[in-house]
């Protein structure tokens, strides 16, 4: 049934094609500023350090590691399954011949083009039912509420960061997938009216596809739930608030045919659930408390109070969505402790406002009405409850990703209210139609905004300090994309602050303590570095550099401790066999330095400065053959590193091999030809070798690059003496 309120929507009435193609338009323009933007924050651990991405790993193992590419069976993994969403990232990759995020970010926003474009089918079913002509055409009863849902839907804001966020790419591959699955299930009634073979295939094929919106992303399974309502709503044509009085007056059973998809969709969701938990392993995922704070509150009602003072804000972020951050955890969103805290108030409205809706939609008289607001809550609803914290706890306190599909029943509610309006209030059409189109520019103006912001991690990281100035962890990203950049000074204060806001975050003490490390403020970094591995012992990182730190305070056995620590806590740590091998060093443990310098490069084999301190040990050691070995056994597998020739050429030179010491000079200073000390070295050689004229041009060239090399000066002024009396001679 045509809804009565669709031709009194402002909108001019297009054709199925071009409402489609200015629904792509908008996505577009919100969007396509993103387009060249980098890999920002969580892109690095699911793109740059996910080695599942190069086509050098086998591609079975994205099938048995998480998002992250950490193995499922580990106790650390985050367990999101999304082997899909990871199989189109390393296509991103074989097609980019690497890590450019270009491509990346150009089939995100095409992504979000087409499911936009989708949504008007979709919208079109929910609003005015699936209807064909007598060519088996589909029929659109709400061309404008669909077309205009659709609008809203391309341009709301809170979709930047799954279209201008790399990672974002699961919410968006599950969305597809979602209405493939939903416009699937539709086309199983085509023009029936008994449940026959090949529509039971085509439900069979949207189980199929929701399988593979949960192997994007697990919200894709919730496509069930809307594919259930659907079915009692549209298919059985049954009225919700009619069938509750006749169940409970028992005066009507329900039929066996109603509950054939039904219980098809029961078992298919059951059957993928059992699947979803099998894959898990050891079970879900285990978070912190500053992840999901209200989660570990030890009140129940308290527990109740913060998550739907959570529901509130997510409902805020929908309506007036310009308060928007990368992150809300780590303080961002305090909790609320007290029953005389004023913020109570938001979830008390959230649940009135929700109770008319669901209130209108049940016992409304009007049939489009009660259809419309119903599969509005369905949208808006179902696809929120995995992140609602009822059946699992979750890693967040609000993702704007999870808002994504979400934010689709937001937009059918918000185009029925459109309507609603226009059919209401006719004398104040050009009113609703300027407010209308306002929305719109201000929705498209405020995405396109956003997505600027998420080009880098510089103006993404800054834009969350006026929304969020309590989360630590945006503080901490600040000050650490500040030291990225080379700018330390300020990035300490930002690691003070995220420290002062979290006394226990340790990843930012950690950071703050190697800056002031690099700045020589010893007992400082000795004190936050001691604090870290204090508050989380088996933080191996923190514990090497803290050995770094006593090392250089000369508490050598305290630093080989640490390092041991460093070693106990993370098996596989070869910079920290490096750096305990240079403790070793330090004390004039050779054997002990070398060994735990093969250990560094056994772990990694281009470790080049394990190598290189190889090399120098053994050749001032005197083992000059055992260096010569090393140093050939390191350029094959790092032909092109210009300080192991050097180091090399020096072993060769001592031996009097003199033409091959001569060949690793010459290439290294090819490599690099503003190496002083390269210069200075080969033209001791060519002095010793007795190339006193080639000799003369090193030294100089060396003494250009650097006048105050140590020893160039003295060996220079020797040659020219030698060469004077040589000319003296021959005169």
């Amino acid at each position: 049934m045509c809804p009565y309120w669709d031709h009194h929507i402002p909108l001019p009435k297009l054709g199925p094609l071009y409402s489609r193609l200015v629904t792509a338009f908008v996505a577009l323009i919100c969007f396509i500023n993103s387009y060249d933007g980098d890999f920002v924050f969580d892109d690095s651990e699911a793109i740059i350090n996910n080695k599942d991405l190069n086509p050098d790993t086998p591609l079975s193992n994205i099938w048995k590691n998480d998002f992250w590419g950490s193995n499922l069976s580990s106790n650390s993994s985050h367990k999101s399954y999304r082997p899909l969403t990871v199989l189109t990232f390393r296509i991103n990759y074989l097609l980019a011949g690497g890590l450019h995020p270009i491509g990346f970010h150009v089939l995100n926003v095409a992504l979000h083009c087409v499911i936009s474009v989708l949504m008007i089918d979709v919208f079109a079913i929910l609003i005015g039912g699936l209807v064909h002509n007598g060519r088996e055409a589909k029929l659109s009863l709400s061309p404008k509420a669909s077309f205009l849902a659709a609008l809203f839907f391309a341009a709301h804001p809170v979709h930047t960061e799954s279209v201008a966020g790399i990672v974002g790419r699961a919410d968006l591959l599950c969305a597809l997938f979602f209405q493939l699955s939903f416009l699937v299930y539709c086309k199983a009634f085509q023009g029936q009216t008994h449940y026959k073979l090949f529509s039971v295939l085509w439900i069979f094929g949207s189980i199929l596809l929701c399988a593979v919106a949960m192997l994007c992303k697990e919200q894709g399974i919730t496509v069930l739930g809307v594919n259930a309502a659907y079915d009692i709503l549209m298919v059985c044509n049954l009225n919700i608030y009619e069938l509750a009085h006749q169940l409970l007056s028992r005066r009507k059973s329900a039929d066996v045919s109603d509950l054939f998809t039904g219980s098809l969709l029961f078992l298919g969701g059951s059957f993928l659930l059992y699947a979803r938990w099998r894959i898990m392993g050891t079970g879900p995922p285990s978070f912190t408390e500053v992840d999901n704070p209200a989660s570990f509150a030890e009140n129940v009602i308290l527990r109740i109070v913060n998550y739907n003072y959570y529901y509130s804000l997510n409902a805020w972020l929908l309506l007036c969505p310009w308060w928007l951050c990368f992150d809300w955890s780590m303080g961002c969103v305090p909790l609320i402790k007290s029953a005389t805290d004023w913020r109570i108030f938001w979830p008390l409205l959230l649940w009135c406002c929700l109770m008319g809706l669901v209130y209108q939609a049940l016992c409304s008289q009007d049939s489009n009405k009660r259809r419309t607001l119903t599969f509005g809550l369905v949208l808006l609803v179902i696809p929120f409850l995995p992140a609602s914290n009822l059946f699992f706890r979750v890693g967040f306190v609000i993702a704007e990703r999870v808002l994504y599909l979400s934010s689709a029943g937001y937009c059918l509610i918000l185009a029925y209210a459109v309507g609603y309006c226009s059919c209401h209030w006719k004398k104040h059409k050009r009113l609703l139609r300027a407010t209308t189109l306002t929305l719109l520019c201000v929705n498209v103006a405020r995405s396109a905004q956003r997505s600027q912001q998420w080009r880098s991690e510089q103006s993404l990281f800054a834009s969350a300090l006026s929304v969020c100035p309590l989360n630590a962890k945006v503080h901490y990203n600040v000050g650490k994309n500040l030291a990225d950049r080379g700018n330390q000074s300020a990035a300490v204060k930002y690691y003070r602050e995220a420290v002062r806001l979290h006394p226990k975050y340790v990843h930012a003490m950690n950071n703050l303590g190697n800056i002031l490390k690099e700045r020589n403020e010893l007992k400082e970094a000795e004190e936050l570095l001691s604090a870290a591995v204090h508050i989380q012992p088996d933080f191996a990182a923190a514990w090497m550099n803290l050995g770094i730190v006593q090392n250089s305070l000369k508490k050598f056995d305290e630093a080989e401790q640490s390092y041991w620590n460093a070693i106990r806590f993370r098996k596989k740590y070869p910079d920290c066999y490096y750096n305990l091998g240079r403790l070793y060093a330090d004390l004039n443990r050779s054997i002990d330095a070398l060994n735990a310098w093969r250990n560094a490069t056994m772990l990694k084999p281009d470790h080049s400065l394990a190598w290189n301190n190889m090399v120098i040990l053994l050749d001032n050691t005197g083992n000059l053959a055992q260096a010569e070995l090393i140093g050939k056994e390191a350029l094959k597998i790092l032909p092109k590193d210009h300080t192991i020739m050097f180091s090399l050429a020096n072993v060769l030179g001592k031996q009097e091999k003199y033409k091959e010491s001569e060949g690793f000079f010459l290439n290294a200073l090819k490599i690099n030809p503003n190496i002083a000390s390269c210069h200075g070295n080969l033209a001791v050689l060519y002095h010793r070798w007795g190339k006193l004229d080639l000799a003369k041009r090193h030294y100089e060239l060396s003494l250009r690059l650097d006048p105050s090399a140590p020893g160039t000066k003295e060996n220079y002024n020797m040659l020219k003496r030698k060469l004077e009396q040589r000319q003296r001679t021959v005169g």
